[in-house]
């Protein structure tokens, strides 16, 4: 290994320390995806972070888009802005970064404060997913440039502040940058063990809406029509798909309804999330749900609407995407890493960048689990591992080692 790389890759062990007290910092700052205050410290954080880089910067402010609100009226949800650095724009060579800054735990959830569980566990929001992601990035970045193979190779990191709830505001940015580059990488959480995702099913946030006629529940019971019991009903047969249909899940998530208990209800609400593994299962499912509303619309007294769609197509393991896979199974096993991927049910931004033509690989960032919960955690001994495996990943490319194009005309 020629000497420069040793010296980069023998840095990033020594940033241990560092990297560990800056995610502990950056795991307690709350960054929901609806928290704008929160989204906006985040994202000082990480400017302020990667202004070593010395890369071009730009705050892309991303469209707005609807939700049903508590009432079933649609309203307007803001998105918070990407965070794109550009280095060496006109370098041959380009990769495409991606993260995000934003994670599932609202302001008010009770999950706020990390801690650790033992030396290298660290339990805390964001931590693995994917604040973790971001420094092992980062971190790889920095090492490339100081090996000096960094002149060789240009690269844009987009971070946004949308992923958890499906990248609406920022897909464009995506699609946009995904053009420019040769592959992606993105860095959402490896599992535990080290395993990577390979193909990702798709998914689909959807929000149905029941209307009925409110009465008095005891009076006047007769002329009310229970929105609740009509959507108890429905939602039995969502779950149905889950036999019904192969390779789909479909989970009911979030319910809404009702007021006072000697009211007849006339709103109830489910959000649920569908994820299926090819399109062919996104066409199944829209048309299952197709059929549910026309069985139960226009029923004396009672309405149905469905809003939302499919906004992460499914990622198949193409053939360019099983390729970087074993390259980089092969820098792995310069490092003594044992590198391995497996099908996963999750969705991420590198959905999207498949979708756009762009190969990618997008578990690069620490190894943890239980994501999306109370007890989700980071290996904090991963931080550096993982960011010694991108950062030789990057360098590999950048020395001429590998070309997708070459491996494609073969």
């Amino acid at each position: 290994m020629d000497p420069a790389i040793k010296d980069a890759l023998a840095w990033i062990d020594d940033q241990h320390r560092s990297l560990v007290e800056r995610l502990v910092a950056w795991s307690a700052i709350n960054s929901g995806s609806h928290n704008g205050a929160g989204l906006k410290a985040m994202g000082a954080e990480v400017t302020a972070a990667f202004r070593v880089l010395q890369a071009d910067y730009q705050e892309i402010k991303t469209a707005p888009g609807r939700r049903v609100a508590s009432d079933g009226s649609l309203e307007p949800v803001a998105h918070g802005p990407v965070h794109l650095f550009s280095k060496r724009p006109r370098a041959k060579r380009r990769v495409l970064l991606t993260g995000h800054l934003d994670t599932v735990f609202a302001a008010d959830h009770p999950f706020q404060e990390p801690k650790f569980l033992d030396e290298n566990t660290l339990n805390g929001p964001g931590a693995a997913d994917m604040k973790g992601g971001l420094l092992v990035m980062l971190t790889a970045l920095q090492a490339l440039e100081k090996s000096g193979l960094g002149e060789r190779l240009g690269y844009d990191v987009l971070v946004n502040s949308d992923e958890e709830i499906g990248s609406h505001g920022s897909a464009p940015v995506l699609v946009e940058m995904a053009a420019k580059a040769d592959f992606g990488l993105t860095f959402e959480p490896a599992l535990a063990d080290g395993t990577l995702a390979g193909a990702r099913k798709g998914s689909g946030n959807f929000t149905l809406v029941v209307r009925g006629r409110a009465a008095h529940a005891g009076r006047d019971f007769e002329h009310g029509r229970n929105a609740v019991t009509k959507l108890a009903a429905m939602i039995g047969e969502l779950d149905e798909l889950n036999e019904k249909l192969d390779g789909v899940t479909l989970n009911a998530a979030l319910i809404e309804g009702g007021s006072a208990i000697n009211v007849v209800p006339d709103l109830a609400i489910c959000r649920f999330n569908v994820r299926v593994r090819d399109d062919q299962g996104a066409a199944a499912v829209a048309g299952e749900l197709e059929k549910l509303l026309a069985r139960h619309r226009g029923r004396d007294g009672i309405s149905c609407e469905l809003h939302g769609g499919f906004s992460r197509p499914p990622k198949p393991l193409s053939a360019a995407n099983r390729r970087l896979f074993e390259i980089l199974a092969g820098v792995g096993a310069e490092l003594d890493l044992e590198i391995s991927w497996r099908p996963t049910g999750g969705c991420c931004d590198g959905n999207n960048l498949a979708a756009a033509g762009l190969p990618n690989i997008d578990s690069l960032g620490v190894r943890g689990g239980h994501i999306h919960s109370q007890r989700e955690y980071a290996l904090v001994d991963s931080l550096t591992e993982r960011a010694k495996l991108s950062a030789l990943m990057l360098m590999k490319y950048a020395a001429g080692e590998f070309s997708l194009e070459d491996e494609e005309a073969s």
